[in-house]
């Protein structure tokens, strides 16, 4: 049963990552039925397994995100629009870094609720909502259409959007999309530099969980891990696709109305039990 857990949470959570819904919310609510013990380990997995989503990203986005490139004299040169970007996503990681070591604990005890992922969800279904008929209604004018020309002030501002994403089920790409939204930030570079963004965040994430317990990990949960991990990166390559695909054509609100229907049902349902 651990193993069909896994494969069933590896593909919520390549599902839900990089869409604007809360992978952690939905995990959360997948573990009503698909449950992995003892719960240390559960919370561990969980974050651990954004791991192999987060390298669909590296291999779908290598040649942005690599640096180095050869030149016409066969020269390797570093490309200073690259690194750039980096030193941008790095500036933006800053305030969730800072926030996260701070509040781990905190957040693992009092935060992992379904009350406060149904709250969450509908909030942000809200927001996405008024954002994007705001948008719609004065005509939304992006003043940066490329991720490579995100000032450095604006990425500070989206890595302290992120920060709201410490609260499950507000969703790290909603947070950050919106955010970039706000800022003036075209629909498919908010989305790209919330995917780079995810990177050394979710890097960051994982080394802690791993700290703090210990590498006491058995053998069998290391398997666990690296099963949900492959799961959730093979379902993140094809979502990733779709995603950017569907938002060239469309705006988020579908995703608003899915948060709304889905935090009620969460409310709905752990009122009843």
């Amino acid at each position: 049963m651990d193993i069909i857990n896994v494969i069933i949470l590896g593909i919520v959570e390549g599902i839900t990552e990089f869409l604007p819904v809360s992978s952690t919310g939905h995990l959360i609510l997948a573990h009503e039925w698909f449950a992995l013990h003892p719960q240390s380990f559960q919370n561990a997995f969980d974050v651990c397994i954004q791991l192999g989503a987060i390298l669909a990203v590296v291999v779908l986005y290598f040649w942005k995100l690599w640096p180095f490139r050869r030149n016409e004299e066969g020269e390797i040169k570093a490309d200073s629009r690259t690194l750039n970007l980096w030193l941008k996503v790095i500036i933006g990681v800053i305030p969730s870094a800072i926030l996260g070591f701070l509040f781990d604990d905190f957040i693992d005890a009092h935060l992992f609720r379904p009350q406060v992922v149904a709250t969450t969800l509908i909030l942000y279904g809200v927001l996405i909502i008024v954002i994007e008929r705001r948008n719609k209604k004065k005509g939304h004018y992006a003043r940066v259409r490329r991720v490579e020309n995100i000032p450095y002030g604006m990425a500070l501002l989206i890595g302290f959007a992120q920060c709201l994403a410490m609260v499950p089920g507000t969703s790290r790409s909603a947070a950050t999309i919106l955010g970039a939204l706000l800022l003036g930030v075209g629909r498919g570079a908010a989305a790209e530099f919330s995917f780079f963004l995810a990177i050394p965040t979710m890097f960051g994430a994982t080394l802690l969980k791993i700290v703090k317990n210990g590498m006491v990990f058995s053998a069998y949960q290391w398997l666990l891990i690296v099963l949900g991990g492959v799961v959730s990166f093979v379902v993140s390559i094809v979502v990733i696709k779709k995603f950017m695909n569907y938002i060239r054509k469309r705006d988020f609100q579908v995703f608003g109305y899915y948060r709304i229907i889905l935090g009620l049902v969460v409310f709905s349902y752990f009122a009843l039990h």
